[in-house]
């Protein structure tokens, strides 16, 4: 009985430990936030013209925002191991859009 309590205890660090802790949470958020920007940015544009390219810009803001939230979940499914990364390797994530 012994055994089988250590071997679970050791089976649930073993999980937790997978948990977090590689960067990849504040690197996937990064990529979030990075395009919640860009989308700002068309909304402005939007904001500054009106008809058909107005709405076509609000378009491409709602899409940004979507591929941004896809983006952070993608790195955060990965499990990527942003704290051995290079800062230009974590921009080069962070910032394709």
């Amino acid at each position: 009985m012994r055994i089988k309590m250590i071997a679970g205890v050791a089976a649930a660090c073993l999980a937790l430990g997978a948990c977090g802790g590689s960067g990849d949470d504040k690197l996937g958020e990064q990529a979030q936030e990075n395009a919640d920007n860009k989308a700002g940015e068309l909304e402005a544009m939007a904001d500054n013209t009106t008809g058909a390219q107005a709405e076509s810009l609000e378009a491409q803001a709602d899409s940004v925002e979507a591929a941004g939230e896809a983006k952070e979940e993608a790195i955060d499914d990965a499990d990527v191991n942003a704290d051995a990364m290079s800062n230009a390797q974590k921009n080069a994530v962070t910032n394709a859009m």
